[in-house]
């Protein structure tokens, strides 16, 4: 039996297009696999500010994005070997790992997400990855097909990152930075603005995409609010992975919206 993967994420980004994702915090498929339905590229599930477990729910996210044809990538819940090892055993396309810091703790995501001679990621052939070592497998092809599928991406979301963005950034095996802007905010203790019309976290991101894209690595960003506007600013800007908003901000927006009406009706009887 194949072994069910998300090719169209990968080969849009080597042709150089803008692709487009949604966070989930709500540990449900069903928003995943209606953003499937809407033809998005990348599911983003958090698993470092929700009750989502990668031990114990992540597997039926990532089952739902693959059928949805959604590439999964998972953000887990720190540098933690176990955590990134285990979702890309379970299928996710990647692993999106929050406040990396410093180079080492770069090369420690890395290790844990490729194999030799690329990191030291521990192998085992009963997971769905190896495609539980059905028919034909072989430990090389493996190894290699993960080494070259499995996106590493971690975020910079610290000033400390930037005090250490090119010794991060020359970590071999890291595919992808996701810039935070809220949580890099916090960390200067300015005002926190997801459209990043604060100056200097769009110096920031500038400088991330300029250094980043230097070296062949793509840089993944919020758009908020995700309007057209908001998508063409990014896309001028050098942004390859624009993520357009969550599940719980749709379902506030919904919600809003019925209130809305329910307070006009109100006034209007």
């Amino acid at each position: 039996m194949a072994v069910p993967e998300n090719h169209t994420l990968l080969e849009k980004m080597k042709r150089g297009e803008s692709v487009f994702g949604s966070t989930f915090y709500s540990g449900s498929t069903t928003p995943i696999e209606i953003a499937g339905n809407w033809g998005l590229d990348f599911a983003f599930i958090d698993a470092e500010h929700t009750p989502t477990n990668v031990d114990r729910d992540m597997e039926k996210l990532v089952m739902a994005s693959l059928l949805a044809g959604i590439a999964p990538l998972v953000r887990v819940r720190g540098v933690n070997q176990w955590d990134i090892r285990k979702s890309l055993e379970m299928g996710a396309t990647g692993v999106i790992v929050p406040y990396v810091k410093t180079a080492e703790e770069a090369r420690a995501c890395v290790s844990a997400a490729k194999f030799m001679p690329i990191g030291r990621r521990g192998g085992d052939a009963g997971c769905r990855a190896a495609g539980y070592a059905g028919p034909g497998f072989q430990w090389s092809k493996y190894m290699e097909h993960e080494n070259a599928t499995k996106l590493v991406i971690p975020m910079a979301e610290s000033f400390e990152f930037f005090d250490n963005i090119d010794e991060i950034l020359e970590v071999e095996g890291i595919d992808v930075v996701n810039f935070g802007p809220a949580d890099y905010s916090i960390s200067r203790q300015i005002p926190i603005d997801y459209s990043m019309k604060n100056a200097e976290v769009d110096e920031k991101l500038s400088e991330l995409i300029e250094k980043a894209h230097a070296r062949g690595i793509k840089v993944m960003a919020p758009c908020i609010p995700p309007v057209a506007e908001s998508v063409t600013a990014l896309q001028k800007k050098g942004v390859d992975m624009i993520i357009m908003g969550n599940d719980v901000m749709f379902l506030n927006q919904g919600y809003q919206r019925a209130r809305e009406a329910i307070d006009s009706a109100a006034k209007g009887a």
